[in-house]
């Protein structure tokens, strides 16, 4: 109950931030904190200069049309190579943004960087569990997701924002509360944020015994197999947007 109401506290504080900061000077926005900023930013484009530079070739190559939907995250979503054929049919297309080992906290540095350039209509997130095991907590995940959340609907209001839950690996089994009080705390957020969405991926990956179903993951534990893929597929694709049906032949 408390961090359900942490919660709701952070979401009203983060969408009044956005909300005030044209009006009234906020402590968040000294320069102090501003150049923090910079530098966090600066210093991740430092860490993952040759995943950016490798993003950055194939937008010179083919620049996504708008209008699309992207995937960002971590790993999982890296190694999801068959994304593009999997959601052929999306409207738009989809773009794979994901690096592997990134946490949320680097997604909401580089939401205009990965997100917000390509103008799409939806955003799919899934990050969260690398923080988890980098030692911050779920409460400190919530608010990295509100602030890629916040970045995201400053520029565009109306593209719609999905977050997949933290998956439970079997290498990061002891991690299993944390994971779910994660999943749980955002999905409080998800539940006050317009034109948002929970996609609960955590509990179709358990089995019957309630730990993580093992054939879905790779030997390391950690990242997904074919089966996993479309497992994922499964769930995720009655979330994203569909194309126009098929005119009826013989109609005008």
């Amino acid at each position: 109950m408390k961090t359900a109401l942490a919660a709701v506290a952070l979401l009203t504080a983060a969408l009044g931030a956005q909300a005030q900061s044209s009006f009234f000077p906020q402590e968040s926005e000294t320069a102090a904190a501003e150049a923090a900023a910079a530098r966090d930013y600066l210093a991740a484009k430092d860490r993952w200069h040759n995943e950016l530079a490798a993003f950055a070739r194939a937008d010179q190559e083919r620049f996504p049309a708008p209008g699309g939907v992207v995937f960002v995250g971590s790993s999982t979503v890296r190694m999801w190579t068959r994304l593009s054929q999997d959601f052929a049919r999306v409207p738009g297309g989809v773009v794979n943004r994901g690096f592997g080992g990134s946490t949320l906290a680097d997604c909401a540095l580089f939401a205009r960087d990965l997100v917000v350039r390509y103008k799409p209509r939806q955003v799919m997130v899934y990050a969260g569990d690398n923080d988890l095991a980098e030692g911050r907590t779920p409460l400190q995940v919530l608010d990295s997701f509100a602030r890629f959340a916040n970045a995201v609907r400053a520029e565009l209001p109306d593209t719609r924002i999905s977050f997949i839950s933290v998956k439970p690996s079997p290498s990061r089994e002891q991690l299993l509360p944390q994971i779910r009080e994660t999943n749980h705390v955002v999905s409080a957020y998800l539940n006050l944020l317009p034109n948002s969405e929970f996609i609960d991926i955590y509990t179709p990956m358990l089995g019957a015994d309630g730990r993580p179903r093992m054939e879905l993951f790779r030997g390391d534990r950690l990242h997904l197999t074919d089966e996993g893929y479309r497992l994922w597929h499964s769930v995720i694709a009655p979330h994203l947007p569909s194309p126009p049906p098929a005119p009826t032949a013989g109609l005008p």
